[in-house]
């Protein structure tokens, strides 16, 4: 059997790449003469570059030292490059909200990612992918495209610092200075669909996760707007609030286009055709429910394979669905099964080639 293995993450256990090889681990102990592709998946957030990086042959991992971190301490960003010539970059890595040492709504940046996003177009990046998840920062993206030459300044002509709070007195924007984006173009991943502003908007819903009372989602909201003002396009599209409208600002300024992020890291890794060759496809997560068909990695990998006529199986830590395998289920109870999740996902591993044996 040809057998493709594309697991999301197990949160707070174990990641997908790690979950690939110990179900490959336990698939093998029972059939150790079968084909197994693993393509560990991710939705766009944390851990995108290591389950790209997994999965793609020919893919190098650079370190971008001394970036800006969201609350302007010095961190190092990362990028991959993909053998096609395409960057990746994770923004939380450089921007996102476990960097910041206290919440600070009104002043943290997306600056290090444009740093990074810099590096990767110096060493020859001719498209650029942006997994969004995980930001710090309200900002629409504008200490990222200063980081890339653009220029905000208030109404006295004056550049504006760093953050969301900031932004309600932007005057005039800038962009000569603005570097060109990749000749291949820019894609956005995100698993949000939010605006840019208003009531559904960046600041209301996501701004009190990175600590904004109501009078500073307000303004930030502001701010938000005014950008809009400044640059034009349409904050009302689906996805423009993703990582504090970090979304909204690069579509607007490089033209990127926002797609769902587990379908953007499911053509990166050209998954639709190792699925077309298989004659199984065995994704899974931490807990599956219906929330896990609506744009979510396990979701798309199912959709995908449904599409070719392929077979699917889902391993689950948990799950109220008879038909998904769960850890749970095997190791008797839920606590054993996050304890010691990569054994039990060697186990499953096992009970699917058992099953697939006859």
């Amino acid at each position: 059997m040809r057998v493709v293995l594309a697991p999301d993450s197990f949160k707070g256990t174990v990641t997908a790449t790690d979950a690939a090889r110990a179900l490959a681990d336990g698939w093998r102990s029972v059939r150790p003469g079968d084909e197994l592709i693993a393509r560990p998946m991710a939705d766009g957030g944390e851990g995108t570059i290591a389950a790209v990086a997994a999965a793609l042959p020919g893919t190098t991992e650079h370190e971008v030292p001394g970036c800006t971190g969201p609350d302007g301490r010095p961190v190092a960003g990362r990028y991959a490059l993909l053998p096609d010539g395409t960057a990746l970059v994770e923004l939380a890595v450089a921007s996102g909200l476990p960097l910041m040492s206290r919440p600070a709504p009104l002043t943290a940046t997306t600056r290090g990612t444009g740093e990074t996003v810099a590096a990767a177009l110096d060493a020859g990046a001719r498209r650029l992918a942006v997994a969004l998840g995980g930001s710090a920062s309200t900002d629409g993206g504008s200490g990222l495209l200063a980081a890339l030459g653009l220029r905000l300044t208030d109404a006295r002509g004056r550049e504006l610092p760093d953050g969301g709070g900031a932004l309600p007195r932007a005057h005039r924007v800038d962009a000569t200075g603005l570097r060109p984006a990749p000749p291949d173009g820019v894609v956005l991943l995100t698993d949000v669909t939010n605006p840019l502003l208003g009531p559904d908007g960046a600041a209301a819903v996501y701004g009190p996760q990175k600590g904004a009372d109501p009078s500073e989602v307000a303004l930030l909201d502001q701010g938000l707007n005014r950008l809009a003002a400044l640059l034009g396009a349409d904050p009302a599209r689906p996805g423009a609030g993703a990582a504090g409208g970090t979304a909204y600002g690069l579509a607007a300024a490089w033209g990127a286009v926002i797609r769902p992020g587990a379908a953007a890291v499911a053509d990166l890794l050209r998954l639709d055709r190792d699925i077309a060759a298989a004659d199984l496809v065995i994704t899974g997560e931490g807990r599956y429910d219906a929330t896990s068909l609506r744009g979510k990695a396990v979701g798309e990998v199912l959709a995908r394979a449904a599409r070719a006529g392929v077979p699917a199986r889902i391993v689950a830590g948990e799950s109220a669905d008879d038909r998904v395998l769960t850890l749970a289920a095997l190791a008797g109870d839920p606590a054993s099964a996050r304890e010691h999740a990569r054994q039990w996902l060697v186990r499953a591993g096992a009970r699917l080639a058992h099953d697939a044996a006859g």
